[in-house]
């Protein structure tokens, strides 16, 4: 072709910028290198007998070959919505929706909801994955600021406010929030700070993206109630997955959410894909109808709760004190703030010399702060490189500190 594809792209494909997350990233890919980087479950916590055990089944359903409808198959959506009222959350099988991972779940709903300068309310910091997802409709970002207990209902309150004092509280279309076990901050809302959530956004009419990918993943302390199971007024759209509770291979996630939505959000995925993967979609059925799906939680606990004390005996035996952390209570993330003048981008590489890697917290920032953050997961790693992977990185810091 003499037309290069720059001029064939779209201004939108334009705007796509390189991440400096997976160009970091590249100089992990050493065997010897440790990862913190990643989110990824621990292959020890897939349930493979169990999948062996239903194959066999679902490939001699003829359905489950097939393309199946876009909203996904019957059987797995009543599983989910059994399910579902198991947290308080009482709804119809016509407003759970299948999809390909949480991500298309935030993709579609980006592209339905947002149009470009519309506003989106999200935590500082944020999902990744969220802000990649939101982006490519060119919405404005409002903030709020977070402590050890998440998000800190006055400024939320506050935000509104100032949103409405402005005259843009048509433009406000959501409120993105990951509330227990954040992604990356780790740090979970408490129900009285739920209940204040929910009770401000009936007030300034607000809608609630709830993503729950983390929710089943609680190794210490008392449940927390959904902000779905709060919702009076039909605001919250739940998001949640598999990826976590089964294997991430299979990507089916789900959506809970009206129906009004849900009719729209059909048409828009009919584009996308037309279907989430109808085979891997009855294996899930099943793992949920023979109560699999619980027996099998208890032992993800047992081994990511293991982990993480790993990591947090680690932490405190070889960080500085200049090193602060919240010690969360469940998730996959350890959320690590350094003193203002440390950029984690700058001593990423000298970090990685020493065969050690981490994810740099200024991605989770729609703002470009955060520039002395990071987050490590400890999910993946063994318990044995969990250590010596903190030990190589405390000795970093204590360097580049002293």
């Amino acid at each position: 072709m003499k037309r290069s594809f720059a001029e064939l792209f779209s201004n939108t494909a334009n705007k796509l910028q390189v991440s400096v997350i997976r160009e970091l990233l590249k100089l992990t890919q050493k065997p010897e290198v440790i990862s913190f980087a990643g989110g990824l479950p621990n292959p020890d916590a897939f349930p493979v007998p169990q999948i062996h055990e239903i194959c066999p089944g679902v490939i001699d359903n003829p359905n489950a070959l097939q393309y199946g409808t876009t909203e996904g198959v019957p059987e797995l959506r009543e599983a989910l919505r059994k399910r579902m009222a198991t947290k308080n959350v009482k709804c119809e099988i016509e407003n759970i929706q299948i999809t390909s991972g949480s991500q298309q779940a935030l993709d579609i709903l980006g592209r339905i909801l947002l149009n470009p300068n519309d506003i989106v309310l999200t935590t500082c910091p944020t999902y990744l994955g969220a802000i990649q997802a939101f982006d490519f409709q060119s919405p404005r970002y409002e903030l709020v600021e977070m402590d050890e207990n998440s998000v800190i209902v006055e400024d939320f309150e506050a935000r509104l406010e100032d949103i409405q004092k402005r005259g843009e509280l048509n433009r406000l279309k959501f409120f993105y929030v990951t509330p227990t076990f954040h992604n990356p901050a780790g740090v979970t809302i408490p129900e009285k700070r739920r209940r204040q959530i929910i009770e401000l956004c009936n007030a300034y009419d607000i809608l609630v993206i709830e993503d729950d990918p983390y929710g089943e993943l609680r190794y210490r302390g008392e449940d927390q109630p959904l902000l779905k199971s709060l919702d009076t007024e039909d605001r919250v759209v739940y998001l949640s997955t598999f990826s976590k509770i089964l294997v991430p291979g299979f990507r089916i996630a789900w959506m809970v959410a009206p129906t009004d939505l849900i009719k729209k959000f059909i048409m828009a995925k009919q584009a996308v894909d037309l279907c989430t993967t109808t085979f891997t979609q009855y294996i899930g059925a099943e793992y949920l109808s023979r109560g699999y799906v619980d027996q099998h939680i208890k032992k993800i606990k047992e081994i990511y709760g293991r982990k993480m004390h790993i990591m947090l005996r680690s932490m405190a035996e070889y960080f500085p004190e200049e090193a602060q952390y919240a010690e969360p209570d469940g998730g996959m993330f350890v959320w690590v703030r350094l003193p203002e003048h440390i950029n984690t981008i700058e001593i990423f590489p000298k970090v990685v010399e020493k065969n050690v890697a981490y994810v740099v917290g200024s991605a989770f920032y729609p703002n470009g702060k955060g520039l002395n953050t990071m987050r490590l997961n400890f999910t993946h790693p063994t318990d044995e490189k969990i250590e010596e992977g903190v030990k190589r990185l405390g000795n970093v810091l204590h360097e580049i500190l002293k």
